[in-house]
This record gives structure tokens, C-alpha cells and sequence, in this order.
């Protein structure tokens, strides 16, 4: 299956700017349009209100993109004590991500976690970059967080062994939601091989000091291998892969599943299969943001697992 995810500049913009609108409430967007009202600010809608903002997607994008937005937005409280914020998460992860961009422009190195509380510095910072270059990029893993600030989780039943078993999921525990794939019918399977594609990228980027110690115990990692469809020996070398590296290849592997079980080759589906195939610089980057903006002291914006 072809797809196309390489779009002509101004195409790619106008599309990311509406699937942005799509998603900010009618707050956000008129705290945008305030802010491009302002003196020194950028230029682009400036008077308009917050209907004709969401309906210039060229502007809107433009508008996030400017380094202003980011103290518009994120306000500081006290030093090390988080922020106040009046916009809706969407925004203030779609901001982070920018800011995370910015950083990234100007720094040679990233730290690299190889241990709790333990990191050392990679150089590859460019490759960060490149990942971030593409706007609909960006999008997607302030949608992904955005995804994770209510978790899903209730029961559904199986057959198995002749009789009908009800079972647990939750969108934290990739081993449980493993078992989705086999209730669902064949048509809702590309969905959930692409959730299971967002909890492996958000624990490894968000939380990797609890995916490399408290997801996988040897059981679960072989459940979860038998659903990447993979011949039994390569089951059992990569069984012995560090956590994260394993839940890095299983991520990429669902999302690529997603990809190519999708009905419709549709653009969005597309950038799913560019992040398969750079999971661990979408992981890297969420460390970034992890580290600096998402897991403040006293106001983290998420819950670690199991607490």
C-alpha cells in the first residue's frame, strides 16, 4: 500500500492549521487572537475575532508557531512551582511542543535517560529537529498527549475455551490492551494496534523510568511479541531487549500495523507510518518535554502510572 505524505508547503500548512483549529475550543482561540492584537506581536489576524481565527488555518498555524505565544499561555507561577494557565490542555501541549522546537534549534546535545535518574548526554539533537521540522509532526504528539489526560479503561468479554470471560483494559497497560486485538472485530483492529502504538510512545517518552522498570515482566513481553506477529525465534532474542528498546520496536511495529490495515490510505494515517519509522526521535523528544515542561514540581500535567 502507497502512501503519500509528502505535501506541497503551503498544502501541508493549510491542513495542520484546520486540524488544529478542529481540536482549540472558542477560549483558546480568542486568547490567540488577543495576543495577535498586541503591540510587537506577530503578525497575521490581528483584529479579528475568534471564529475568523479558526477559519484561517495559514494564520492560525503561523500564530503557534510565533515564540511570543509560549508566555501568552504558559504564565509562571513561582520559580520551579509550575504554571497558570487559562487554555485548554490541547493548547497548552500544542505550545509545549513548539517550545520544544525552539529548544532544540539551539542545543547540540539531549540528555538520554540510561537509568532512574540517571542520564547521559546524546548528541543528536539534529535529528530531534528534523523530526519536529514537519508541522503535522508536531501535531501529532500534542494530540497524543492531549489523548492521555483522561485514560480509558472498563471491561469486555471474550470467548475462550468455550466460554465467554470478562476481562480488564486500560490505556496504561499495553498487556491488557494487547487483548483488545482479540475481541475486536477485524475492522476496529487498526485502531487499536494504534493506540497501542500511543501507550508505548507515551510511557517511554513521558514515563521511561517506570516503562524500563514496571510494565514488562518476561510473561508480558512475550504476550506482547506474539501480537507483533513475528517468527518465534525473533520472539525469544528480542524477549531479552531492555524495556525501552523493546517497547520502542513493539511501538514502531503497531503503528506500521495501523498504517497498513487502515482502510484508506488518508494523510493522517500516513504521518502515523513517518513516526513508526522515527519512534525513538518521537521518543527522545517527549523526554525533552518531560523533563522540562510536562512533570513540573507539584503541578505535573500527568499522573505517574500506578500511583
Amino acid at each position: 500500500m502507497q502512501f503519500v505524505t509528502e505535501y506541497p508547503g503551503v498544502m501541508e500548512r493549510l491542513t495542520v492549521g484546520r486540524e488544529y483549529a478542529s481540536h482549540l475550543t472558542d477560549a483558546d482561540l480568542a486568547l490567540l487572537a488577543s495576543v495577535a492584537e498586541g503591540p510587537g506581536q506577530p503578525s497575521g489576524p490581528g483584529g479579528l475575532d475568534a471564529s475568523l481565527l479558526r477559519a484561517d488555518p495559514a494564520a492560525l498555524l503561523h500564530l503557534l508557531e510565533h515564540p511570543t505565544i509560549f508566555n501568552a499561555v504558559i504564565v509562571p507561577v513561582d520559580a520551579g512551582h509550575g504554571w497558570a494557565v487559562t487554555a485548554s490542555p490541547f493548547l497548552v501541549f500544542a505550545v509545549f511542543v513548539q517550545r520544544a522546537a525552539a529548544d532544540l534549534a539551539s542545543m547540540d546535545h539531549v540528555a538520554e535517560r540510561t537509568g532512574p535518574r540517571q542520564r547521559v548526554p546524546l548528541f543528536d539533537a539534529p535529528a530531534l529537529r528534523d523530526f519536529l521540522g514537519a508541522p503535522a509532526r508536531r501535531l501529532f504528539l500534542a494530540e497524543l498527549l492531549a489523548s492521555f489526560t483522561r485514560v480509558a479503561s472498563g471491561r469486555y468479554r471474550v470467548r475462550s475455551g468455550g466460554q465467554i470471560r470478562t476481562r480488564r483494559f486500560s490505556e496504561l497497560d499495553p498487556v491488557r490492551m494487547a487483548g483488545l486485538l482479540d475481541a475486536v472485530p477485524q475492522a476496529e483492529r487498526p485502531g487499536v494496534y494504534r493506540r497501542l502504538g500511543d501507550v508505548a510512545l507515551f510511557l517511554t517518552g513521558v514515563f521511561p523510568d517506570y516503562a524500563a522498570t514496571g510494565v514488562l515482566s518476561p510473561v508480558s513481553a512475550a504476550r506482547l511479541l506474539r501480537t507483533a506477529g513475528l517468527p518465534t525465534g525473533q520472539q525469544e532474542r528480542m524477549s531479552d531487549a531492555p524495556a525501552i528498546e523493546l517497547l520502542e520496536y513493539l511501538g514502531a511495529r503497531w503503528y506500521r500495523a495501523a498504517r497498513d490495515l487502515a482502510p484508506v490510505a488518508t494523510a493522517r494515517i500516513g504521518v502515523v507510518g513517518e513516526v513508526a519509522d522515527q519512534f525513538r526521535q518521537a521518543r527522545r523528544v517527549l523526554n525533552h518535554l518531560a523533563d522540562r515542561y510536562l512533570l513540573p514540581p507539584g503541578q505535573p500535567w500527568f499522573t505517574p502510572p500506578g500511583a
